[in-house]
């Protein structure tokens, strides 16, 4: 990408003006400059050489003191107009991008999965505001000032002129061939900060898994060594990038050493006047400073133009959506027919040249086997994407040429996996026609036998409720959005054989009168159907290998980073900047040379303005040659140490910054794993991600543009003041005010400004980016029922109320540069009023003069950064606080003290057990009783939402109990650690979690010495054998984002697979045969009944017919609609003779 995009222009409206207004302020500077240059050097001549006094030269430094106003008005305007047009354009983007997401649909074998789309909304769009706020008006400022100033320069000196036309042409040379270099380092540097934000998001969503399993901690050390690697990435790119700063600083302090050397032994030879000499040096830096201002936001560009890359690329990509080319046909009283459609697998078709014929109001049931191809075939119908090969016609009509949101608009879609959006039970409902009265959103609850509240408050992908609940306000927002083609996906999945006979007893009436596509395992909605059709699994390759059989060779595996150890849970943060100054305190000694360095590179550039101006105004006097060697070689050598110190100063900061991000987000996920899955389940993923991106980047604000400037700058502020105070200590005292007020005032100003809005701007900010992550991974259900769009619109108003806050703090914040400008401006001309009534009055040498009239130019250095600085530091602040928020969540459970002795876990036991979840006034689950024998299983059932996954967490010592005891082999759990606890149960929850990683380290997860005979042998017991010999990369095969590759059963049974292999003598499994066909089911169930004769097990189901034999305790919740209102117990209903 080029450093202006025209197609960011075209993506962003609100940045074409812009570009107009930086170009007509870049012209303004540029006379401004100029104007000021000619006033200052005449009244200097005048006063030094023509001996002129104040009176005679009143008009000049007034019209000077007007230019410094003219300039700051200049500045005011310039630095607002960037945060006001970034803020906007930003917006733009942003929106752009979600849309594109969202248009482009659910598609398979996609190279972005929702975490790092909404990585790139969020993150990578604001990294285009250091782009737009800071580079793009700077690059556009150098095009234009510098070569009006170089006009200047020639029409006074053609010799200054060609010293410095030859020069500047070096710069954007030597900054295309850097920028070539480091662009594919920014690159990889940001896929590695999505790759950073993908695994964070998955590990968040798996944290029950990495828990249940003692894994979380150990994930402590691929976090480090991703944020390594970013850290390495970052400094190797930042190394060569520098360069181009450095490069800038040499030629530019370089080539005004040699100016004014030229300018100083011509003026002894008396070949140019003191006027044009010192209009030349005043120029001269004029001319780099905007060439040397984008240096220093080359990394600003360069992390704009690497997330631009990211987000043009995706906004090129072709939709999904056909056009409106077709009206999408009524379903209702056209036939669906498929055509010899062939669905591409990983190893052989999902479907292959498949043909059917749904015909308009029958209610079609589809089943098969788990992984034979039934939601795949829904997802043609749906229109999600067309088959590899053949075609889906509805009334004669080719459905890839219906506009989809068209076509969608005629599905009534319940999901395998219902994703829920934050709100009220009655706003999901709701979603499937938002009009609808509340007598029809609770005529459809009803419908769907829901027996939760309304009112019921729903976090992100429906966190609160249960699986069978969620499944039924997916059907009850199906019900309610009426429409003639109606899609179930297992739709009774997850629920009890009681609520699937209320459920089966409302669905007659709502099947009349519309076409009806029913996929699932359960024989009681097999028979509403009209008529059924099987699918085959998919066949088994001959050269697969068999089960059982073990690898040629162990793979290897890395052995864990020793830099991130387990230990104990972090003390709780007293401090808004704790965290950080713990990351920063191993790297004091970097910290402290950095500010070294860069106070030595700023001295250095007050040095070298001071020394030229001493060197030019003696030189007007024509003294010999060797009297001004000193100066000579000292010009010289501040110019080559002003770059060099500075390239040093940038990268002990930044690494040092860098190293404490590195350990900032492992401490996040440190503080996230202390505080379990019963906290991090309610929070939503996106404020997760935002804190561990966005919080913790932004930390690296408070070293590189906070602490590191700000002492480098007082340092050589206060020398500076000191210097002029011992030639003039009028002016030294003056210089003292000025740079105070540019220092301390104006940053302040900025300060104050952005405070009134910075809070707020985080809470947007964070708001956001939850609402972009929830939009993004609930997009399938949300745009199947046409609500993306609203609920896009929802978040673009937050994104609209965040650039308004934003833009509504520019105008404060531009005037702290334009106090900055101001003060520092007014100072010139004090001291040169000043030095002028010294010089007449005999108390200051005439070289002098222009010490100290030039010397407060060149502080303007010092303290240019500051008011940025300042509100870079309070966005820090909130981010911290945040943070510190984080780490102050109290933990859901304590582990002991003194510890008792590790029970062996032969026998379990609850006494008047009550669980509720954090934060929540009410017990989930009351009064449970239950005990199991060494070596016995029993079954737990009951209504969905009865609480039987919540005491399965407490079970798990994710949650204390809120009253009674659990104890394994008469040992109260909570007197042992919930680690140690964890290592005697095996665990598989209701939604099997798969990473995004191989099938073989998933499955590792769960006993990572197993080996591949293992991993065969518990895939087979979990009826996975021909599906894991059909794999093309057998054990290596990838699963994808949240193993979206992977059918329903196969992912129960994954999870199945995955506790067998964990060995351990308690066995709690969540609905294990969910989603599995009848023989599947019982195949399974009656190895897990064999299993777990040699361990102790619970095992919650819907079903227990498919575990004849074996003892049954209920749950029944408490007060719910429609099930008993007496306290919930767990009780033994039947007792059978074990077969």
């Amino acid at each position: 990408m080029r450093p202006l995009d025209p197609r960011l222009l075209r993506h962003a409206a609100a940045a074409r003006p812009f570009v107009l207004v930086c170009a007509l302020l870049g012209l303004v500077t540029a006379g401004l400059v100029t104007a000021q240059a000619d006033l200052l050097a005449g009244v200097i001549a005048d006063a030094f050489l023509g001996r002129a006094g104040l009176a005679a030269l009143t008009v000049p430094i007034g019209l000077i003191a007007a230019v410094v106003l003219a300039r700051a008005a200049v500045a005011w305007l310039a630095e607002s107009a960037a945060h006001r047009a970034s803020a906007t354009v930003l917006g733009q983007l942003r929106a752009a991008v979600v849309d594109k997401a969202l248009a482009l649909g659910h598609r398979r074998h996609t190279d972005r999965s929702p975490a790092e789309l909404a990585t790139l909304a969020t993150r990578g769009v604001d990294r285009l505001d250091g782009y737009f706020a800071r580079y793009l008006p700077q690059l556009l400022i150098a095009a234009i000032v510098p070569a009006v100033i170089a006009g200047r320069i020639l029409l006074a000196d053609w010799v200054a002129a060609l010293i410095v036309g030859l020069t500047i042409p070096l710069i954007p040379l030597f900054m295309i061939l850097i920028g070539r270099y480091t662009q594919r380092g920014v690159r990889r540097q940001w896929r590695t900060l999505s790759l950073l934000g993908n695994h964070f998001v998955d590990l968040v969503a798996g944290l029950a898994v990495l828990t249940a399993f003692g894994r979380a901690k150990a994930q402590r050390a691929a976090l480090a060594e991703i944020t390594r690697t970013y850290r390495r990435q970052t400094m190797r790119t930042l190394r060569v990038a520098f360069l181009s700063a450095l490069v800038l600083e040499l030629l530019a302090t370089l080539s005004v050493a040699v100016v004014a050397v030229s300018i100083g032994l011509r003026l002894v030879a008396g070949g140019i006047d003191l006027h044009t000499a010192l209009v030349v040096l005043i120029l001269a830096p004029e001319v780099y400073l905007p060439l040397r201002a984008v240096g220093a936001r080359f990394h600003d560009s360069a992390e704009g133009v690497a997330a631009a890359e990211e987000i043009l690329a995706l906004l090129d990509e072709p939709d999904t959506a056909a056009g409106t080319r077709v009206p999408a046909p009524d379903p209702s009283r056209s036939p669906l027919r498929l055509c010899e459609v062939t669905v591409t697998g990983r190893s052989a078709p999902v479907l292959d040249r498949f043909s059917l014929t749904v015909a308009p109001g029958e209610v079609l049931g589809v089943t098969g086997p788990s992984g034979a191809g039934k939601s795949t075939l829904l997802d043609l119908l749906l229109g999600w994407y067309p088959p590899d090969s053949g075609h889906v016609y509805v009334d004669g009509v080719d459905l890839a040429s219906v506009d989809r949101d068209a076509w969608q608009s005629r599905i009534a879609w319940v999901p395998q996996r219902p994703r829920l959006v934050t709100g009220t039970v009655a706003d999901n409902i709701r979603l499937g026609a938002p009009t609808a009265s509340d007598e029809r959103v609770e005529a459809a609850a009803k419908a769907a036998a829901l027996d939760v509240p309304l009112s019921t408050p729903v976090g992100e992908l429906g966190a609160g409720l249960s699986t069978g609940q969620r499944r039924r306000v997916a059907l009850a927002r199906a019900v309610l959005a009426d429409r003639p083609l109606l899609v179930l996906d297992e739709p009774t999945e997850g629920v009890d054989d009681e609520t699937e006979q209320a459920i089966l007893d409302r669905l007659p009436p709502l099947l009349t009168d519309r076409t009806v596509v029913l996929v699932t395992h359960r024989e009681r909605l097999l028979s509403l159907c009209d008529r059924v059709v099987r699918l085959a699994g998919r066949p088994v390759p001959a050269s697969a290998v068999p089960p059982g059989r073990a690898a040629a060779a162990p793979v290897a595996r890395p052995a864990p980073s020793a830099v991130v150890t387990d230990g104990t849970a972090p003390e709780r943060a007293r401090s808004t900047w704790r965290w950080l100054r713990t990351a920063v305190r191993p790297h004091r000694t970097r910290v402290a040379l950095a500010c070294l360095a860069g106070a030595a590179a700023l001295a250095s550039g007050v040095a070298l303005t001071a020394t030229s101006a001493w060197l030019i105004s003696s030189a007007a006097l024509h003294p010999p040659v060797l009297t001004l060697m000193v100066a000579i070689v000292a010009v010289r050598t501040f110019g080559l140490a002003k770059g060099v110190l500075r390239y040093t100063e940038r990268l002990l900061s930044h690494d040092v910054a860098l190293r404490a991000l590195a350990d900032l987000r492992v401490r996040v996920w440190t503080t996230l794993v202390r505080l379990g899955p019963a906290v991090t389940a309610r929070h939503r993923r996106g404020d997760l991600l935002d804190r561990l991106v966005s919080d913790v980047d932004n930390q690296q604000d408070v070293l590189v543009r906070g602490v590191v400037p700000v002492l480098s700058a007082t340092l050589v502020a206060a020398g500076t003041a000191l210097g002029i105070g011992m030639l003039l200590p009028s002016a030294g005292l003056a210089v003292a005010i000025g740079l105070t007020t540019a220092g301390a005032v104006a940053p302040l100003l900025s300060l104050t400004a952005a405070r009134k809005s910075e809070h707020r701007t985080t809470a947007l900010r964070a708001g956001v980016a939850t609402g972009t992550v929830e939009l993004l991974t609930a997009a399938p259900d949300l745009l199947a029922f046409g609500a993306a769009t609203p609920r896009h619109a929802i978040l673009r108003a937050a994104d609209d109320e965040l650039t308004s806050t934003r833009r509504r703090g520019t105008l404060a914040r531009g005037a702290g540069i334009a106090v900055g400008t101001l003060s520092l401006g007014l100072t010139t001309v004090a001291c040169l009023v000043l030095g002028i009534a010294a010089l007449r009055s005999g108390a200051l040498p005439g070289p002098e003069l222009a010490v100290l009239a030039l010397t407060p130019l060149a502080a303007a250095e010092l303290v240019a950064g500051l008011p940025d600085a300042a509100t870079r530091l309070l966005g820090a602040t909130h981010s911290a606080r945040r943070l510190a928020e984080l780490d102050a969540t109290p933990t859901p459970t304590t582990d002991p003290t003194t510890p008792a002795p590790l029970p062996t876990a032969t026998t379990l036991t609850t006494t008047d057990v009550s669980v509720r979840w954090p934060n929540t006034p009410h017990d989930a689950v009351t009064g449970v009783n239950l005990h199991l024998d060494e070596r016995r299983a029993a079954l737990l059932t009951g209504p969905s939402g009865a609480g039987k996954s919540t005491l399965l967490a407490a079970l798990m010592r994710d949650l204390d109990p809120s009253a009674g005891n659990i104890t394994i082999d008469g040992t109260d759990t909570r007197t042992v650690p919930a680690d140690d606890i964890r290592t005697r149960i095996a665990w598989c929850g209701p939604e099997t979690h798969l990473f995004d990683s191989t099938l073989r380290q998933n499955l590792l997860l769960a006993n990572p010495s197993a080996t591949d005979a293992d991993l065969t042998e518990a895939l087979t017991t979990a009826s996975l054998g021909p599906w894991l010999q059909a794999l093309p990369d057998g054990l290596d095969t990838a699963l994808g984002a949240h193993g979206t590759d992977v059918s329903g059963g196969e992912r129960q049974r994954l999870g199945v697979a995955r506790t067998l292999l964990a060995d351990r003598p308690l066995l709690l499994l969540d609905e294990p045969t969910a989603h599995l066909d009848h023989e599947t089911a019982a195949a399974l169930a009656a190895d897990l009944r064999t299993l777990a004769e040699a361990r102790t097990a619970l095992i919650v189901t819907h079903h227990p017919t498919e575990f004849p034999g074996l003892p049954v305790y209920s749950l029944r919740p408490p007060g719910r609609r429609g099930q008993s209102s007496e306290p919930s117990a767990a009780r033994p209903l039947a007792t059978q003779t074990r077969e």
